[in-house]
């Protein structure tokens, strides 16, 4: 422990430093506003490292992140705002609040009730706090909308607002993408945005009903897409060809040759 603590401190000594007089340009301008969008980024390339399997990767994600994290408290602490201590009490006596059944000595005899009860201990924080407790006040808003379309039925559904299965789901889903097709027939662009995303917050009402993370499919799917296309472009340049001299038939054609072939064989072959 007292090694990590040491190499915290150590991080705190190099942030400093790059934000002091004589220190880094760059670092020394930054404030939460403008430096916000690289934690994001951060965050997104950690997720890629995860999905990749990636260990040594993922070990050098940690730490951009973790320096993302540090330089944001770095901030606050310079206004004596906060300090990394607030920070690590707050996490600390947060986490032991909300685990009773592990630090208190509450029974905890299944996972829905594991979860209302932290939704609870929640909201009587919020409560404290005189903030709103609404149902959906603690997603973040500036989550992508896929991945908030999940929270929101996963919250609603847990107070009971739910299909009954998975055929019922999918039912709605075919009445949503009916008044899609019905938008598209009547080229209405206004009508057509909102049954678009009716559809698509429908579909995910799917895949959570099927036991699917949309965030997840949708990453395969877009891995799959672009690995054939990048297939595709192989198997053209080795015939000699340019894609962009060719029609969609033959696109088509490139394309179908690119599933048919295995990930691991070479498109010469």
């Amino acid at each position: 422990m007292d090694d990590i603590s040491k190499k915290l401190n150590a991080l705190l000594d190099v942030i400093t430093r790059l934000r002091a007089p004589d220190g880094c340009p760059w670092d020394q301008k930054q404030t939460p506003q403008t430096f916000k969008n690289y934690l994001i980024e951060e965050a997104y390339e950690l997720l890629e490292a995860i999905n990749d399997d990636n260990p040594r990767h993922i070990c050098e994600e940690l730490g951009d992140l973790i320096f993302q994290v540090v330089f944001f408290i770095n901030l606050y602490q310079e206004k004596q705002l906060f300090s990394f201590t607030d920070v690590l009490d707050g996490i600390t006596a947060k986490m032991i609040r909300r685990h009773p059944h592990v630090f208190g000595d509450q029974k905890i005899t299944c996972e829905k009730e594991l979860r209302q009860n932290w939704q609870n201990i929640k909201n009587s924080e919020n409560s404290l706090k005189n903030k709103e407790t609404g149902l959906f006040d603690s997603i973040p808003k500036s989550l992508p909308a896929l991945r908030r379309s999940q929270q929101v039925i996963d919250r609603v559904a847990r107070m009971g607002f739910d299909w009954p299965d998975l055929a019922a789901a999918y039912h709605k889903y075919e009445e949503e993408n009916d008044e899609l097709k019905q938008a598209i027939a009547e080229n209405s662009h206004e009508r057509m945005t909102e049954e678009f995303g009716d559809v698509l917050f429908s579909l995910v009402a799917v895949g959570r009903k099927a036991g699917i993370n949309s965030e997840d499919a949708l990453t395969g799917a877009l891995q799959k897409f672009t690995s054939r296309y990048t297939k595709l472009q192989e198997l053209v340049a080795v015939q000699g060809r340019v894609i962009d001299n060719l029609n969609l038939q033959e696109l088509l054609n490139y394309w179908n040759q690119a599933k048919a072939t295995p990930d691991n064989q070479p498109n010469n072959v």
